[in-house]
């Protein structure tokens, strides 16, 4: 039976059914009436081993409520999560919801999109169904388990040419003796001391002064969750010397005024094929040259050595062949 109490300016419901106790306040008493029966018979359903007349939509608003703040990229995360509650599969009930559904939207998500994007969707979709099936009892099973994720694309091999650098810095009007002023300059040097140093764009952006030290940078927070510390090339230091010193952050750019600016450049000079973080797997090949591989995975932060020898050390034949000579 359910409780409606009046307290101050608000009311609250509360429900216990078979040991589980909820509550919430509202502004109106009737408000508060129709959360408490929905609820009541929500626990009803969940006690006697019944899936709640759920869709999928209001399983992805509650994970994206409950879950992804937790995350560190939450706010990409929230973003995808708004696109699939735009689709097909957000209007399907939980108790209807099975592999047919899975298989249907991988096969139209592959039209749209890469393979390596609806694997990474995928995760999210997944993991929500597992959250819902151990901690809100929405699920009996994981439809996402039943069926085979896309095969995935073959790994870029893509290096950064200097004729690339030489482009991308005339488009954004960068040299060496140029004061870094504008956001554009400034994207332009965050691509050479990727080149220099293999570290993501999110880590390059996100650098304080209080993050450097005279021959490394230390990296609080990476993707990984493990703090590393970076050595600085003598022309890492030299960037980092001619920034302007009135920004907390090393570069004073964001996320997404570097991915607008980059790309415009990219546009500019009609090198289509590059992508920014295909200056980590230029800068981790050149820095193989000169050390091993497992020195080199203390730099980059790679926890499994097979990551970086199959996505991001990618020497080239003469490379190799210098070895022998």
């Amino acid at each position: 039976m359910a409780s409606i109490k009046k307290r101050g300016d608000s009311w609250k419901a509360e429900v216990c059914k078979k040991g589980v106790r909820k509550s919430a306040s509202f502004a109106t008493k009737a408000e508060a009436q129709s959360w408490a029966n929905k609820t009541e018979t929500e626990l009803s359903s969940l006690s006697n081993g019944n899936i709640p007349d759920k869709t999928c939509g209001d399983l992805l608003e509650k994970y994206a409520q409950e879950i992804t703040p937790m995350k560190r990229g939450a706010r990409w995360e929230a973003n995808r999560i708004v696109v699939f509650r735009r689709m097909k599969i957000s209007t399907i009930k939980l108790r209807d919801f099975n592999k047919v559904h899975v298989y249907e939207w991988r096969e139209e998500r592959l039209t749209q999109v890469s393979s390596s994007s609806v694997n990474r969707e995928w995760s999210i979709l997944s993991n929500a169904c597992n959250v819902a099936i151990s901690d809100w009892g929405w699920l009996k099973e994981n439809p996402f388990s039943s069926v085979k994720k896309p095969v995935k694309a073959k790994a870029r091999t893509r290096r950064v040419t200097d004729d690339d650098i030489e482009k991308i810095c005339y488009a954004l009007n960068y040299t060496e003796q140029t004061e870094l002023n504008t956001q554009a300059k400034r994207t332009a040097a965050a691509f050479l001391f990727a080149i220099e140093t293999a570290m993501r764009a999110g880590e390059i952006i996100g650098l304080t002064w209080d993050d450097i030290n005279d021959k490394y940078a230390h990296l609080p927070i990476t993707k990984n969750g493990h703090a590393r510390d970076v050595p600085l090339s003598a022309k890492a230091r030299a960037i980092l010397e001619r920034l302007p010193k009135d920004n907390k952050n090393c570069f004073g750019v964001n996320s997404q005024n570097l991915d607008a600016i980059f790309r415009r450049a990219k546009a500019m000079t009609m090198i289509d094929d590059l992508h920014f973080h295909d200056s980590r797997r230029e800068a981790l090949s050149r820095m193989a040259k000169i050390m091993p591989v497992h020195t080199l995975a203390k730099i980059s932060g790679h926890r499994d050595l097979r990551i970086l020898l199959n996505v991001y050390y990618a020497p080239s034949i003469d490379d190799l062949t210098k070895f022998f000579d």
